[in-house]
């Protein structure tokens, strides 16, 4: 049986060209942190890349850090935060990623850190009235907002959040994992002072990503045992994985406005066509509004009164799909996320459909066919 992916805000397809990048660079076995030739010729590519990440987002090449993906970036900004720049406080949402999330509970639990959590609506939206109320008052705060949502798509306003960190003296996190390779960004229009990125979100290879940090922000590393990076990421460099996001990184930006226009005719095509399948069918936090959220990410509110076990029929026809994030699967309490966006939320069963480039409308219409078939089946039975 042939498979409909559209599950790429777990993880995409491996795009060939990186494919292509990976095998030229197992020929460059070379350590980066030798001196002999061939050390030089594998360090070489690193800082080829290194720049290249660098000039794309507006960043200089000092301040990125290759990482084992987007989970170590986002603990090395936030562990680091409270370990090394005397950060007491930090300023998050119950919507978050995990990569956040756990970090933030794990040092509230210790004593380390306060933990506030901005509220959000039924849609998933902060109030940027709130977060300032916070940071008028309150100890040394690093203020951890995501881009965009991983499971409903919704956008921050990253400007204003940088904007009001810096007016108040606050360190900015944000998780960019889902927006990398997807939208615009750039240090210099948003007061960022840590970003994050994970080659396999944008047609890479897992293992793999970066954390920018801005410059003249003394952390100490979190993973010890080497002056790898700068002697701020222990471990020797990941040089396939390291030019492999490079490449990925590369297409990505140069082909986005290409993808964005087909991805975003594809969420459109199934939001109308699947409200014409399920009568009763919504959308969770912004994801059915082309505008307010990443094209790429579709969180479909199915009443529950009709399917319990949708995400399973799916995957019995092929079509891989999920509830939420990956890193949710077996959890019997279901996504966190969800739950944040309040008690009407119970009678809905979440599907994220998640598209990228490789996406067709063939794989739009075999999603939707198997909806229909999974319903009609249900309505005769």
């Amino acid at each position: 049986m042939s498979v409909i992916f559209l599950d790429n805000a777990a993880t995409t397809p491996l795009e060939p060209r990186v494919k292509d990048e990976m095998i030229r660079m197992m020929e460059n076995f070379g350590n980066p942190s030798s001196t002999h030739l061939s050390g030089r010729s594998a360090k070489v590519e690193v800082e080829i890349v290194r720049k290249r990440i660098a000039k794309a987002i507006g960043a200089l090449p000092s301040e990125i850090f290759f990482t084992s993906g987007g989970t170590e970036a986002d603990n090395m900004a936030l562990f680091c935060s409270v370990r090394d720049l005397g950060v007491k406080r930090i300023i998050t949402t119950p919507i978050e990623h995990h990569a956040v999330g756990h970090p933030v509970e794990f040092m509230a639990e210790r004593g380390e850190i306060d933990a506030s959590y901005l509220s959000v609506n039924e849609h998933g939206d902060i109030d940027l009235g709130e977060l300032e109320n916070l940071l008028k008052e309150g100890p040394k705060t690093l203020v951890s907002l995501m881009f965009a949502n991983n499971e409903i798509g919704n956008f921050n306003p990253v400007k204003e959040i940088g904007d009001l960190c810096k007016q108040y003296g606050a360190l900015f996190h944000s998780d960019t994992v889902q927006a990398m390779g997807h939208l615009p960004i750039n240090v210099v229009d948003t007061q960022y002072d840590f970003l994050t990125c994970s080659a396999h979100k944008i047609h890479g290879p897992k293992g793999v990503g970066f954390a920018y940090v801005r410059s003249g922000l003394k952390i100490k590393p979190l993973i010890q045992g080497g002056a790898q990076e700068r002697s701020m990421r222990a471990g020797t460099e990941n040089t396939i994985g390291i030019c492999a996001l490079g490449k990925a990184f590369e297409l990505a930006l140069d082909e986005m406005a290409e993808d964005q226009k087909k991805v975003e005719g594809l969420k459109q095509y199934i939001i109308k066509e699947v409200q014409s399948i399920v009568p009763g069918v919504k959308f969770f936090g912004r994801s059915g509004e082309l505008d307010k959220s990443l094209y790429t990410v579709l969180s479909i509110a199915f009443p529950k009164s009709n399917n319990e076990m949708l995400t399973f029929a799916l995957d019995i026809k092929g079509v891989n799909v999920s509830g939420g994030s990956a890193c949710n699967s077996g959890s019997s309490q279901g996504s966190h996320v969800i739950r944040a966006l309040g008690s009407w939320t119970a009678d809905y069963q979440p599907v994220r459909v998640s598209m990228s480039k490789f996406n067709t409308k063939a794989c739009a219409d075999g999603f939707l066919n198997a909806v229909r078939e999974i319903y009609t089946a249900q309505a005769v039975g």
